[in-house]
């Protein structure tokens, strides 16, 4: 083997390696991406299940339901009245609470309507409400931050 093909060889594992590690980034990105839905987004398009996705919108009033050990149940709901059932297992955020934002991760289980959450956000003060959330009530007219005129 020549110097020259030698030189070919070394350039051509190392352009390999390069599309390998970059092919193997994007599958990993591709893997982690959880899109964004409010519950009037699900009634219009449901979510197949075992995709996850982030659910986002208010702690519907009289939701909450405790069950056994650290199981919780509630509705997340926008302002069109749309609603969806979730089931988190865990320790709630201290702010979690009715009529509040919120913002779960998780998925749909195959054969259910109950959305699996594995995360649970809540809001940190008065004047917040997660970004997507408020994105997508202010589209819709029914949110506004305090201090803006109504």
């Amino acid at each position: 083997m020549t110097r020259k093909q030698k030189r070919l060889a070394v350039i051509g594992g190392g352009i390999s390696f390069i599309i390998a590690a970059v092919l193997l980034v994007m599958f990993a990105f591709s893997q982690s991406v959880a899109y964004f839905y409010m519950p009037a987004d699900i009634a219009k398009s449901p979510v197949p299940p075992g995709t996850r996705i982030r659910l986002g919108g208010l702690v519907g009033e009289g939701s909450i339901v405790r069950g056994g050990g650290s199981t919780v149940q509630f509705a997340v709901t926008d302002a069109t009245g749309d609603l969806v059932r979730v089931r988190y297992t865990g320790i709630l955020p201290d702010l979690f609470r009715e009529g509040q934002g919120v913002v779960t991760e998780g998925r749909f289980e195959t054969g259910s309507d109950v959305f699996t959450a594995d995360t649970v956000l809540a809001k940190h003060d008065e004047k917040y409400m997660p970004k997507e959330v408020a994105d997508k009530l202010k589209e819709q007219g029914l949110w506004q931050h305090a201090g803006e005129p109504q």
